[in-house]
């Protein structure tokens, strides 16, 4: 199993200056999610870490904060650039793990996910410009299975993890916003915008 030497920080703050926590997700289809699930289920019972199966399998495609009355230009900015993408096919392929303390699956083809991320630029300047943090946008596309594993956990999880593989595909047709008041809030689904078929 690859390991990548980024920190893989969590963008996820308190509000700020009555900031929002704002992601941009891709959800697996069924099959995959399924399948996914069952394995955030096996890390949970594996390493006794409850949050990795109470956690929904997605991709983030951005994560920002943005003041909520600023989410309406924010939708439609959103709506502009993704309705003209079109739908495409993402292959989890193997495991790999964020030092310290994240192990996430493979996502093959990072270039859909990296061109989106640079349309979003224009709405990273609209966020700026309200005085938010700037919008870290997608580098490295990935699933997480399991993430802020103490120490001894990730490292046990990281040798078994080296013997395991995974393979799966699915069609994104679809990116969902959410927004949280801070990392420990349940999300709420704000809007879905639907790419090209």
């Amino acid at each position: 199993m690859e390991t990548d030497a980024i920190s893989n920080k969590s963008f996820t703050a308190p509000q700020v200056n009555g900031c929002w926590e704002y992601l941009l997700v891709a959800h697996p289809d069924a099959a995959v999610y399924a399948q996914v699930m069952e394995e955030k289920k096996f890390f949970s019972g594996q390493f006794k870490t409850a949050v990795a199966a109470k956690t929904q399998p997605h991709i983030t495609v951005a994560n920002f904060l943005a003041v909520e009355n600023m989410e309406e230009t924010i939708i439609r900015w959103m709506h502009r650039i993704i309705s003209n993408k079109k739908s495409f096919r993402v292959t989890l392929d193997q495991y790999g793990a964020f030092r310290p303390h994240t192990i996430y699956l493979k996502v093959q083809d990072h270039q859909p996910f990296q061109q989106l991320a640079r349309e979003l630029k224009v709405v990273d300047q609209y966020v700026r410009s309200y005085g938010c943090p700037e919008m870290p946008l997608i580098s490295h596309p990935h699933l997480t299975i399991a993430r802020k594993l103490e120490h001894a956990t990730y490292q046990q999880a990281v040798n078994v993890y080296a013997e395991k593989s995974f393979h799966a595909s699915f069609e994104v047709k679809e990116l969902v916003l959410l927004r949280r008041q801070h990392q420990y809030d349940a999300c709420k689904q704000v809007s879905v915008f639907g790419l090209t078929p």
